[in-house]
């Protein structure tokens, strides 16, 4: 692929970054440890002495710890942090990939161009050149700022990024606990790549350690994604399935790993999955009526005989070669493009504008079904029933096509309607702030039933996208709550988590654990007191202004981390990476006054909580220190993401009120010390800001930036500016 053919989508200009003397010196911050020297040397068009003075200069460790795995594990990291800096040209040359490898990651890896924002932003080429004497006055100004408010930046941090993956705490308590009534408890990786894992086997999805301790939290299955034109030889693909063996190989591996935990693994599927234009200039009958013009992709049409036939044979190709798989997931409407009613539209493909969307939904998931079944009768099909309401009221009718050995999954709380700060609302997607199950989905189950099928909810036990950079949530009384909720109900199976939540510890041990056993496991005989403070969290919690685009364009993935800006940045917040400065964006229905005052009443009851167990900690038995620790930066660390979303409201509100510059610089200073808190947090423990999909939300720089920012603001308010 010629590097012009990557996608740009709508022309943006890059972001202006004015707490900088240089663009180049933002660069060698941004990538400083992640990157090599040399590397960032080349980049820039110089050599590695002159950039180690840079960094010098700046207040930063020289030489640099380099740390291992952010090119294969973290590059989405690298990507977000240098999106707004680099052309293509230059971010390839950072990662070290083919234009190729940069397309299909922004296509496959979990959404990338639209977390991105689905535009690259115009950057000129960063170039190193000598810095002017104001630009020297101004790095000296940016190194005493670093050196008053991190004088142990040049200490070796005490836990290196992705140590996780092979350090975990072991699982306690789960043994003597209450076994809760759920067959299946399927989860994804904390540490999975999403992207294309299975070609390389030293990219393991689940190293050991996962896997052993999954099975201590009583998980028995695990998922991760399967692209089936990558895992079966399909020729109108060509080239596109190259590797395909590679890949059934170290699925085949991972199974037979896992079978010796009593862990089952699942394919997610999500097919036919949509194709480029390369792919339809040699098959011409083949598209559909759904197109993502940003993205230049367009659904495969079901209508199509041949589409079908590849379907069937593909799965059935899997299911054939890979033994002892345990079954599928599927998603059929709304997450990439498949048939041609996956989402609102597809009456332009003639062939399919007469058929309902229950049609094209149920023989697309019969088609999975009869491939999986003919070749292993005891694989486990379970159909996500994820936004089949695009028309009305066609569940029933779905449900009704289907055929009937397999088992209906759906979001416990989706539909629940909620009313936070006033505002009346309910949930799409998955939420911890709001107890599940909800009508509809009882409903869903119910109609499942009745046809003889098993019921499997989907949860979020330890974390959602109400906090996505934590492994999990002190707020155990809420999820110990839904799951009681959902044993009522009968329900036979659990989906413990999506892309984020799967960490094996914090609140999935109360898969088998009652509330009380899981406190007394966890603070001892101080249960009692600490269980107060637990309570105050999950209260403050219920005070989360859920609507779902706030769950995915609001600060609080990324807390203190985002950059704050004098003047309205005119950039729309994009999906979980870049909130911005958007406040509508952020706050979509709820008026601003109320968005900020739930996030104020959120922070506020959490610190009251954590004031509480802050005491109970302290009168722990030796024993349970390590874990309580672990539980309190849990809290602190959250309370660092809602607190600052709260200011980051706040000051948007404020930013140009020239009454409110004290209040204003109090939001500033108050910004500062959470985010040297939450980098103290980091440096000791490198779970903080990971998930799997987003990589880390933010490293240590970034935190430090922030104080740079922050400081930089504050001398523009001071200074009348």
């Amino acid at each position: 692929m010629d590097i012009k053919e990557l996608p740009t989508g709508k022309s943006v200009p890059e972001l202006r970054l004015s707490h900088w003397p240089t663009r180049f010196q933002a660069f060698i911050w941004r990538n400083w440890e992640l990157v090599e020297a040399d590397t960032l040397a080349h980049i820039l068009g110089t050599d590695t002495p002159t950039v180690e003075q840079l960094a010098t200069n700046m207040g930063l460790r020289v030489p640099a710890v380099v740390g291992k795995h952010w090119r294969e594990r973290g590059y989405v990291t690298l990507i977000r942090r240098n999106w707004h800096l680099l052309p293509y040209e230059q971010l390839l040359e950072l990662l070290g990939w083919s234009a190729d490898k940069l397309a299909y990651t922004l296509k496959e890896d979990d959404f990338l161009w639209i977390k991105l924002g689905q535009c690259k932003p115009d950057c000129e080429p960063v170039r190193y050149r000598s810095l002017s004497a104001e630009e020297i006055e101004a790095t000296a100004q940016l190194r005493t700022t670093i050196e008053k408010h991190f004088p142990e930046i040049q200490a070796t941090h005490e836990e290196k990024a992705f140590s996780f993956l092979t350090d975990l705490p072991e699982v306690t308590g789960t043994k003597s606990g209450t076994k809760r009534g759920f067959g299946l408890r399927l989860a994804y990786a904390y540490s999975a790549l999403y992207g294309d894992a299975l070609l390389d086997a030293k990219l393991d999805p689940y190293p050991e350690v996962h896997l052993s301790r999954l099975r201590d939290c009583g998980i028995n299955g695990i998922w991760l994604p399967g692209l089936l034109y990558k895992l079966y030889p399909w020729k109108r693909a060509g080239k596109l399935s190259d590797g395909w063996e590679t890949r059934l190989a170290n699925l085949q591996q991972l199974v037979e790993r896992a079978r010796k935990y009593d862990i089952g693994v699942y394919l997610y599927l999500n097919e036919p999955r949509s194709m480029g234009n390369d792919f339809f200039a040699a098959n011409k009958d083949w598209p559909g009526g759904v197109r993502d013009a940003e993205a230049e992709l367009t659904s495969l049409c079901t209508s199509n005989k041949e589409t079908m036939e590849y379907l069937h044979d593909a799965v059935e190709f899997v299911f054939e070669k890979i033994d002892g798989l345990a079954g599928v997931f599927t998603i059929t409407m709304s997450e990439n493009l498949t048939h041609c009613k996956s989402r609102v539209g597809g009456e332009e493909c003639e062939r399919c504008a007469d058929r309902s969307c229950a049609e094209l939904v149920a023989e697309v998931n019969n088609v999975i079904e009869d491939a999986i079944h003919g070749v292993r009768p005891d694989a486990r099909v379970l159909l996500y029933t994820w936004a089949w309401w695009p028309r009305g009221d066609e569940l029933e009718e779905i449900v009704s096509r289907l055929a009937d050995n397999v088992e209906l999954m759906c979001v416990s709380e989706w539909g629940k309607p909620t009313n936070v700060g006033g505002v009346s609302n309910s949930i799409i997607d998955y939420s911890i702030s709001q107890v599940g199950p909800s009508d509809e989905a009882l409903r869903c189950w119910e109609l499942g039933r009745a046809r003889g099928m098993k019921t499997v909810a989907k949860v979020q036990l330890n974390n959602s996208w109400e906090c996505s950079a934590l492994p999990w949530l002190p707020v155990p009384r809420l999820v110990d709550q839904h799951l009681r909720n959902l044993e009522q109900a009968g329900i036979d199976g659990l989906m413990v988590s999506w892309t984020l939540g799967g960490y094996p510890g914090g609140n999935m041990r109360l898969l088998d654990m009652t509330l009380d056993e899981w406190g007394e496991d966890m603070f001892g005989s101080m249960w009692g007191e600490a269980q107060a403070g637990c309570e105050m969290l999950s209260c403050a919690f219920e005070e989360f202004p859920f609507d779902v685009n706030t769950l995915y364009m609001a600060p609080q993935n990324c807390g203190p981390m985002n950059l704050l800006y004098r003047e309205a940045t005119g950039y729309d917040a994009s999906m979980v990476c870049y909130p911005y400065d958007d406040l509508r964006g952020w706050r979509t229905l709820y008026p601003e006054d109320v968005f900020e005052e739930q996030f104020r009443k959120l922070s506020e009851g959490w610190l009251a909580g954590l004031e509480i167990l802050e005491d109970a900690a302290e009168k722990v038995t030796e024993d349970k220190r390590e874990q309580v620790a672990e539980f309190m930066r849990m809290g602190r660390a959250g309370y660092c993401h809602f607190r600052s979303t709260y200011l980051q409201i706040a000051f948007v509100r404020r930013r140009n009120n020239a009454g409110e510059r004290d209040r204003v610089t109090a939001i500033l200073d108050e910004e500062i010390e959470l985010a040297k808190e939450l980098e103290a947090i980091v440096r000791v423990d490198c779970r903080v800001g990971f998930e799997a999909t987003n990589h880390y939300a933010y490293t240590v720089n970034d935190l430090r930036e922030k104080v740079l920012n922050c400081e930089h603001l504050k001398r523009k308010y001071e200074g009348g500016s």
